[in-house]
């Protein structure tokens, strides 16, 4: 695996609108309550109380897309890490009015959540609309790098599922020409239609509907851990 260092710095921001009262209250009363723990190991029993499968999302936006898969899998634990203040409000608010008990948010760097669980833990992990830093210099603070998907491949299960979704033509392709290099990821898709059409387990998210409302093409990406 890549000397973790290497992979760590976090980039992009972490506050947007000033929160209203309510959403502070969100904040200061049920985030305690579903936070990731900020230090030690991670596990399954331990964040939901007994053994499941584990799925993890990097950046969730808004959480739409977190919480549709919980709702789905209430016996699978869920786990989302998100820098961005108002998204983790919105993700909150989903816990709240849908009564989510297997959701665990952490507001920051996924990798350093990634680091603390066990290795082959995960069933799952999702990147959906990753910002595609599309000039050539910051190529290297792309997710899909050889860095994050060491551990991503360390963290999954033989089996285990990686999606991506981008509607930007330059990190498809670079998601592309990355994942093919790769012996531990196999590529799911046998035809056009499996990367162009989104799987009907695959929630819609706010960013895949602005992107279609521009007019853009969006890619959605399965790789099964081998």
């Amino acid at each position: 695996m890549s000397d973790p260092t290497t992979i760590r710095r976090l980039y992009g921001r972490r506050a947007g609108h000033k929160l209203r009262q309510g959403q502070a209250a969100l904040i200061e009363e049920l985030l305690p309550q579903v936070a990731v723990p900020e230090t030690g190991p991670l596990s399954a029993a331990g964040l939901f109380g007994n053994i499941r499968p584990l799925h993890f999302e990097i950046g969730f936006g808004a959480g739409e897309h977190l919480a549709a898969q919980a709702a789905a899998h209430p016996d699978h634990g869920f786990i989302g890490c998100e820098p961005f203040l108002n998204g983790v409000v919105g993700a909150l608010n989903h816990i709240r009015d849908d009564a989510l008990g297997n959701m665990r948010l952490h507001m920051g760097d996924a990798l350093g959540v990634l680091e603390r669980l066990p290795d082959a833990s995960l069933a799952r992990v999702y990147l959906l609309h990753p910002d595609p830093w599309p000039k050539a210099r910051h190529a290297k603070r792309r997710m899909v790098n050889p860095g994050p998907l060491d551990l991503i491949a360390a963290k999954l299960v033989p089996g285990g599922e990686f999606r991506l979704g981008t509607d930007d033509p330059t990190y498809c392709r670079w998601a592309m020409m990355v994942m093919r290099n790769r012996r531990d990821f196999a590529w799911c898709a046998t035809r056009a239609a499996d990367f162009l059409n989104r799987p009907t387990d695959w929630p819609p998210t706010r960013y895949e509907a602005k992107a279609r409302r521009q007019g853009h093409e969006v890619w959605y990406f399965r790789w099964t851990r081998i």
